[in-house]
């Protein structure tokens, strides 16, 4: 995965994310891998937002399995994206939060005593 994000990557006018490098991006795990980012991570700031409320709500109730923490992961990623990326003060301060909110949930879970699952 960092190796893709490494590569450089773009959001088209349309929120999705595209891998700069072609030869990653033709590759059956960069195409895995944009398909997990630009189906699964959500691209609005109201809908980030209850993914992140969802990932507080059952903090500590078990840990993440390997694609959720994934998910999370990449939803970091897209969330310091926009941040750095939006016109508006305004804007760019609601996307560092949910970023901020993020970063939280993942040291949680990197903080636990069980290892992050396998399971799906």
């Amino acid at each position: 995965m960092f190796e893709f994000l490494l590569g450089r990557v773009e959001i088209d006018k349309d929120n999705n994310v595209i891998l700069l490098d072609l030869e990653i991006a033709s590759m059956r795990h960069g195409r895995a891998f944009l398909t997990r980012i630009n189906d699964n991570i959500p691209k609005i700031l109201s809908y980030m937002e209850q993914m992140v409320k969802a990932l507080e709500d059952q903090r500590g109730a078990f840990p993440l399995a390997a694609p959720r923490f994934e998910s999370l992961i990449l939803g970091m990623v897209y969330s310091a994206h926009q941040a750095k990326f939006q016109e508006r003060e305004e804007d760019q301060e609601k996307w560092g939060e949910v970023l901020t909110r993020l970063a939280d949930v993942t040291v949680n879970e990197l903080r636990r005593p069980e290892a992050i699952t396998t399971f799906t």
